[in-house]
């Protein structure tokens, strides 16, 4: 189903409990609320046309800027509020994916040589 939004649409390709990968057409001149995600990454892959998305860092005081063209890609991690600004009709695939599936190896020692 295709979800008509102020800056455009958006479109999940798939949904399942650790991942969504929707994709988004934006207009150009128009942007998204700035919000963020208390759990989740959010991933941007640009196809076609331009957006810059914004984050505020929370460690310092300072709001990112980065310029996505066609097969430039970022990541935004939980908790920091971000949004997005078209500067040109584009195509890009949003993706959600939980921060537990990244960050789940704990290692007890370093590994090396096998004693004999």
């Amino acid at each position: 189903m295709i979800y008509g939004k102020v800056w455009g649409q958006t479109e999940p390709l798939l949904v399942t409990p650790m991942i969504e990968v929707h994709r988004i057409i934006t207009k150009s001149g128009y942007k998204c609320s700035e919000h963020l995600h208390k759990h989740k990454w959010n991933g941007f892959y640009c196809i076609s046309g331009k957006m810059n998305i914004f984050v505020r860092k929370n460690d310092y005081d300072h709001t990112d800027k980065t310029e996505l063209g066609p097969g430039n890609f970022t990541t935004v991690k939980p908790g920091e509020y971000h949004w997005f600004e078209c500067v040109e009709d584009a195509e890009v695939l949003e993706i959600y994916y939980a921060e537990s599936i990244s960050e789940d190896i704990v290692r007890k020692n370093t590994g090396g040589i096998i004693s004999k």
